[in-house]
């Protein structure tokens, strides 16, 4: 057996063992050779960075490695690990995701949705538009992936009403009908009609029988060709709609800071770090970035349209598709019925809880939270005060109901959400792998390792800080393009931090660019959940999501550099370094180090 059957039949199918056995055994001289706490620290850190990139074992099970190798190096206590992973930021993810699922439960969000494609019109390229703003705005608040999945059914529900009549009529056999002006079209039946005139049908024996084959030869042809054609552009459109749903659930994740994991993680680091520092909450976090999303989902619908459908002038017969699908699309809508007491309620409530999150602490007015002097309250008492509603409120209350026999039936109404539903549809693995980010950040603080990373990092400093920002930002992008784009965030985040210190920029500058460019991965299918959605629904070439998303890569990139150097630095004040950020991060990690000290000691 050569070598190639070798790897093929005995090393490639056992690849991930091979991965758990001898990474662990090659970086062993690392926490051996290597002096301090910072070599053993980053030891458990490659490790779980290679194991997350790879998914050697399952990404959850990874982020447990912190429980087991930290306590066994010295690095950390169990206890302090098993603490990060019920932060503050933990609890909100969680109550975030349970009211996401209770919008899913109801179908409130697909009201949503099929409501906005009613409004924005039913042509292809507005129809692109209603898609994108609906996933957008959907993404903001619940799952990308599930936003996704909801919409891609309706993707593919339009587009088969947009080709159906063009498919019915090549069913047909295709046939030569002459008219008197030369002109040939194809009627229903199976023979060749010929129109002429008086004066040419003196010269109808001049017509031999060879070329009224090749007439009938060349309609044929014509109607392949046009058939193949409309084929193409059904692909084609199919491809652009379902890329553009892919590309606005990633975008519109960027909006809130619940919208993705990564916005969780630099909201957790950044409070580790810096506590209440000000600048960053979740109306600062809107007022920043929604802005940007609203740019690149616009800069990707105009990319999208020039990629796959042109910008050809609306025709009569483009009209009348517009006025097919929209009728589709009210079916679908009145097919839901007038709103429920399950939906009405949901919608109050989530609205109660955005109210919530943004007036808690906006800085340009008092917060509520301000009238609480006493203690500290934070976002997760805000959306667990909404999760206790949807536990308690009831999803058919009798007065409700008008059917006389269900308002007598016996029996409690069911809430508005079960915990039976939460156990099964709750990505839980989410929250071990968070809990996992903040226990990586944790150790790298109270090891030195963000330390000394950030001080070797300083051979950046000759560069402009606008430069250093743009260089992360891409290589963030092609990071996140193969590997899971929170596990960037964990990883990425605190050396950042410790960096910005070390050049002496606002910390911000360098980590909220970096955590929304996690979310900018356009180009690979295995990329983001989204992407590996509307992979496999379009049937796609791996070139055709690499062509697509390269540029759109680029074009985030630059749209959210700039915007950090001109309107954050409006908002956040980048001009100087803020007094919060050294003290904080420096004075803790001295702290800790000092205490591990004493600690062992003679």
């Amino acid at each position: 057996m050569g070598l190639i059957e070798t790897l093929r039949f005995r090393v490639l199918p056992y690849w991930k063992t091979y991965v758990l056995v001898l990474l662990p055994l090659i970086l062993l001289p690392l926490p051996v050779i290597g002096q301090g706490k910072e070599a053993r620290a980053g030891y458990v850190i490659i490790i779980m960075a290679v194991f997350w990139m790879t998914e050697a074992l399952p990404l959850a099970i990874t982020s447990l490695l912190p429980v087991v190798l930290f306590p066994l190096l010295g690095i950390m206590g169990t206890g302090k690990v098993c603490t990060a992973y019920m932060k503050e930021t933990n609890m909100m993810f969680i109550g975030g995701l349970m009211v996401a699922l209770t919008i899913e439960h109801c179908n409130l969000h697909k009201r949503i949705a099929l409501r906005v494609l009613l409004l924005v019109g039913a042509s292809p390229r507005w129809l692109m538009l209603g898609f994108m703003l609906t996933t957008m705005f959907l993404s903001m608040w619940i799952s990308n992936t599930a936003t996704t999945a909801m919409m891609v059914p309706i993707v593919e529900a339009v587009v088969q009403e947009l080709f159906k009549d063009g498919e019915e009529e090549m069913k047909r056999e295709p046939n030569v009908r002459m008219v008197p002006d030369g002109m040939s079209t194809c009627s229903s039946n199976n023979t060749l009609e010929i129109d002429l005139d008086s004066s040419e049908s003196q010269n109808l024996e001049a017509v031999s029988i060879d070329s009224i084959a090749d007439v009938g030869k060349s309609c044929q042809e014509l109607t392949a060709a046009s058939a193949d054609q409309s084929d193409n552009l059904c692909v084609s459109m199919k491809k652009c709609f379902l890329l553009s749903v892919a590309y606005s659930a990633n975008i519109g994740g960027t909006g809130t800071s619940i919208g993705s994991g990564t916005n969780l993680v630099l909201k957790g680091v950044f409070r580790e770090l810096y506590g209440s520092a000000p600048g960053l909450n979740f109306a600062s976090w809107m007022a920043f970035n929604v802005p940007g999303m609203l740019i690149n989902t616009f800069l990707a619908w105009i990319w999208l349209q020039c990629l796959f459908l042109g910008f050809k002038r609306t025709t009569a017969d483009d009209n009348t598709q517009a006025a097919v699908i929209k009728k589709l699309i009210r079916r679908k809508y009145e097919e839901l019925g007038p709103m429920t007491f399950h939906e009405l309620a949901t919608l109050i409530l989530f609205i109660l809880c955005v109210a919530l999150w943004f007036f808690r602490d906006p800085q340009f007015i008092t917060g509520w939270a301000e009238f609480l002097p006493a203690v500290e309250v934070d976002d997760a008492t805000a959306v667990m005060t909404i999760v206790l509603l949807l536990f308690i409120i009831p999803a058919k209350p009798r007065f409700w109901n008008r059917d006389t026999a269900e308002r007598n039936r016996a029996g409690p109404s069911p809430a508005l959400l079960e915990w039976k539903l939460v156990q099964d549809r709750l990505p839980w693995g989410i929250v071990l792998l968070l809990g996992g980010g903040f226990a990586l950040s944790d150790a790298s603080k109270a090891s030195g390792l963000s330390s000394w990373l950030g001080d070797q990092l300083a051979v950046l400093s000759f560069l402009p800080p606008f430069a250093i920002m743009l260089i992360i930002c891409i290589m963030t992008a092609a990071v996140t393009e193969v590997a899971s784009n929170t596990a960037t965030a964990n990883i990425l985040l605190p050396i950042l931090a410790e960096m910005a210190v070390t050049i002496k920029v606002n910390p911000l500058f360098l980590m909220l660019p970096a955590t929304v460019t996690c979310s900018y991965a356009f180009m690979l299918p295995v990329a983001t959940p989204p992407n590996a959605i509307v992979f496999a629904a379009g049937r796609m070439n791996p070139t055709d999501m690499v062509k697509a998303g390269l540029l759109m890569n680029i074009v985030c990139v630059v749209v959210i550099c700039v915007l950090m150097a001109s309107f954050g630095s409006f908002m956040f004040g980048f001009d100087e370094f803020p007094d919060w950020a050294v003290p904080q991060v420096k004075n803790a990690t001295m702290t800790t180090l000092s205490q591990f000290s004493n600690c062992t000691s003679p």
